[in-house]
């Protein structure tokens, strides 16, 4: 079964940045446990929770990922080495249900200190544009569960939306504190910084998208209901669907009749995946096409370094699709 069509894009891309700076444990360098140099040995599963802890880290930790770039979150397998390592950090950050493997060894591992963004902040259930056709699509083929949705039809894409991330961003520091006392004050003001900076983004989507002469947009990745609801946008995704495969002729004919009627100009492909769909569909309806980037992970090809500047290339793609005025 190829696990890859039920897996979100995001997940994805957590995963492979975190991955970037992670888990050299099977090259036999020190994973989480090794040496950490006195500072706090932070583990976390995908990218968006790596960069938290970073930002409000700093010097005080080392944060080894889980995901490896490139790797999909989903895919990921964890060997029993670094199940081992995972038991020696000493905060464990991961959002439960969107990597079975690590939610598996978290429960092993008898870390005292973990973190599970998904409780930091209110998880949603999100389909593409109203139901989720990933759901559907999955059952035609004996599937049942779209990965795109986490527990309970939850979707896990929370770090999209600026505001969600930071409450997840005091969460951890939060965590951090608890962990490491003595750096108390540092944790503190590094999360007013981080918090501060994601309020500005927050504050740069809403302006930006303010005025546009169209409201939706087409996503191979269902990985945006957040950011579409923040900023009152409608995401129709060709959810659930194989990236490698050809969308179903009805769900094309579908998309056709939804770009003529709400001005769609563009299909998002995102960073991670083939961008085969997005192409078939825009040349059926002779839409653009262009990047959307879930922040699964960073790899070489992200319009971006870190979490804030592939943000806001999402944004600039965005304002371009839509018609920002």
């Amino acid at each position: 079964m190829n696990v890859r069509r039920l897996i979100p894009t995001a997940a994805l891309a957590g995963a492979v940045a975190l991955g970037a700076t992670a888990l050299t444990a099977c090259s036999g360098a020190g994973g989480a446990g090794g040496s950490k140099d006195g500072k706090v040995g932070v583990t976390a599963s995908f990218y968006p929770l790596q960069f938290v802890a970073e930002q409000i880290g700093k010097d005080h930790v080392k944060v080894d990922g889980l995901t490896k770039p490139g790797v999909e979150p989903h895919d990921l397998e964890i060997t029993p080495k670094q199940t081992a390592q995972l038991g020696e950090a000493d905060v464990v950050l991961y959002l439960k249900s969107l990597q079975p493997a690590v939610d598996k060894a978290v429960a092993q591992s008898g870390v005292k200190n973990v973190v599970d963004a998904a409780t930091l902040t209110a998880l949603e259930a999100h389909g593409s544009s109203g139901h989720d056709h990933g759901a559907e699509e999955g059952h035609a083929e004996g599937e049942g569960h779209d990965h795109s949705q986490g527990e309970g039809g939850k979707d896990p894409h929370v770090w999209l939306d600026p505001v969600k991330y930071a409450e997840i961003a005091k969460g951890v520091g939060a965590a951090l504190e608890k962990a490491d006392p003595g750096h108390a004050a540092d944790y503190r003001k590094n999360t007013d910084e981080l918090v501060g900076k994601l309020t500005a983004l927050d504050t740069e989507f809403k302006d930006g998208l303010k005025n546009t002469a169209s409201r939706t947009f087409i996503t191979t990745h269902s990985a945006f209901g957040y950011l579409a609801e923040r900023y009152g946008l409608d995401q129709e995704g060709i959810s659930g669907v194989d990236p490698e495969s050809e969308p179903s002729p009805a769900r094309m004919k579908d998309l056709q009749a939804v770009a003529k009627k709400d001005n769609v100009t563009t299909v998002f492909f995102e960073t991670l995946a083939s961008d085969k769909t997005a192409k078939t569909l825009a040349t059926d309806t002779g839409l653009k096409t262009d990047v959307l980037d879930p922040l699964e992970g960073i790899t070489d090809t992200s319009q971006g370094a870190d979490y804030f500047e592939v943000m806001r290339s999402n944004l600039k793609n965005l304002q371009k699709a839509l018609g920002a005025k």
